[in-house]
C-alpha cells in the first residue's frame, strides 16, 4: 500500500537555517532516514505484509534482524542518463557498471565484492535471466 505520512517527531532532525540558502536548505538532513524525508517532514511510504508478499516481507524482516533497520529504500533502478532497468540482463549490466553493492533478482543474488573468475559474468547473467519466470518478469513502463 502506498501512502504519504508525517515522519515521527522522534525520528526528525531539527533544521538549521544558519547561513544556508537555496539548494543547501533542501539538501540538509531532516530525519534519521534522510533519503525518504521530504522538506515538509513527510515521507512517501510503501507497506508490505506477509499475506500479499511473503517473500519480500521475509526479506525485510531478515534485513531488520541483521541491521536493526526496519526499512529499505525502494527507488527506480537506473543510473543517471540510463533508462529504468526492466530485465535481468539490464539489471546485471547496470549492477556491473554502477558500483552497487548487491544485486538480488528472483532467488539469485551476488555482491560486487565476490571474487570473479573466467565466465563468472556470463554464469550470473544466465542465472539471473533464468531466475524470473515469464509471469514474474519486470513490467515494461509505458
Amino acid at each position: 500500500m502506498l501512502l504519504v505520512a508525517p515522519v515521527r517527531e522522534s525520528k526528525r532532525i531539527a533544521e538549521s537555517k544558519d547561513g544556508l540558502w537555496g539548494l543547501e536548505l533542501l539538501k540538509q538532513k531532516r530525519s534519521v532516514v534522510p533519503a525518504i524525508t521530504h522538506v515538509d517532514y513527510s515521507a512517501r511510504l510503501q507497506t508490505v505484509d506477509a499475506q500479499r508478499n511473503p517473500e519480500y516481507y521475509a526479506l525485510l524482516k531478515r534485513f531488520q534482524q541483521d541491521t536493526g533497520c526496519p526499512l529499505v529504500i525502494n527507488t527506480s533502478f537506473n543510473v543517471r542518463g540510463e533508462p529504468i532497468v526492466r530485465t535481468p540482463r539490464e539489471a546485471y549490466t547496470c549492477f556491473m557498471r554502477s558500483g552497487i553493492d548487491w544485486l538480488v533478482v528472483g532467488g539469485e543474488s551476488t555482491t560486487a565484492a565476490r571474487p570473479m573468475h573466467p565466465g563468472w559474468a556470463r554464469e550470473l547473467r544466465d542465472r539471473l535471466a533464468h531466475a524470473l519466470s515469464p509471469h514474474r518478469r519486470l513490467a515494461r513502463r509505458e
